[in-house]
């Protein structure tokens, strides 16, 4: 005796015929735009967002080249000292982060900027249970397709730097100094590093002596070790 099949009704199929559609085109479409982006300059899910809902965005791209070398190095050794060495994700602060989290320990973060990058373009920066999971093959994919120094120029071309919709760290100098990014001092440079966080909170044009205080930490990493970020440097070298 032939069994009978469970048949869904028409309209519930064609719901979950179209979820399924809607999820292979979400994750077909990093793999799609990430090489596109090796050439156009992408904006992110959080400026999306912002313009969404009518809010203001400021955005001005600078090329690489054009900002500051201790900007690089300081970014660097505060967000991702490893990152002219890993291939997108730092395995072993990744697995210490897995370790962490089974003995309920707490979180430290284990995101590098390639996977930051990977948060901002194709995910959401709210805290999403599985939104680290999905960063890793991101990154993976984006640092097998995009040189480190295209990585790092879309990074600081679409971090939120302000309190009020600055994205890109010309912007956020703008608004915190008042002046261009060519040329900053180890000071400022490390003041725009440690905003990154939580620019809305943390102003590197009125720093607390908390934020002054981490600020010198970096500033002084990234003297010691700047040379560590001359995978992103120009033609001729870093100049710190």
């Amino acid at each position: 005796m032939a069994r009978s099949r469970l048949k869904l009704p028409r309209p519930l199929r064609r719901a979950l015929l179209g979820l399924l559609a809607l999820i292979a085109v979400l994750a077909g479409l990093p793999l799609v735009l990430t090489p596109l982006y090796l050439v156009v300059d992408p904006v992110s899910t959080p400026m999306i967002e912002r313009w969404l809902r009518g809010q203001r965005v400021v955005r001005d791209w600078r090329d690489i080249d054009t900002l500051s070398d201790r900007l690089k190095a300081s970014v660097i050794m505060s967000e991702d000292g490893q990152f002219c060495r890993h291939w997108g994700v730092d395995l072993a602060a990744l697995r210490e982060e897995i370790d962490n989290y089974l003995a309920g320990r707490p979180a430290r973060g284990a995101s590098t900027l390639t996977m930051q990058v990977a948060r901002n373009l194709f995910l959401t920066t709210r805290p999403w249970p599985i939104r680290k999971a999905l960063e890793v093959p991101l990154a993976l994919y984006i640092d097998l397709v995009m040189p480190k120094k295209r990585i790092l120029e879309i990074y600081l071309n679409i971090a939120e730097w302000g309190p009020d919709g600055e994205f890109g760290v010309a912007a956020g100098a703008a608004h915190a100094f008042g002046g261009d990014v060519a040329a900053l001092s180890w000071e400022r440079a490390a003041l725009l590093t440690v905003a990154l966080p939580n620019p809305r909170l943390r102003r590197p044009d009125a720093p607390s002596a908390g934020l002054r205080r981490v600020a010198g930490i970096i500033e002084a990493r990234a003297r010691r070790f700047g040379e560590r970020a001359a995978c992103v440097a120009g033609p001729g070298g870093l100049s710190l």
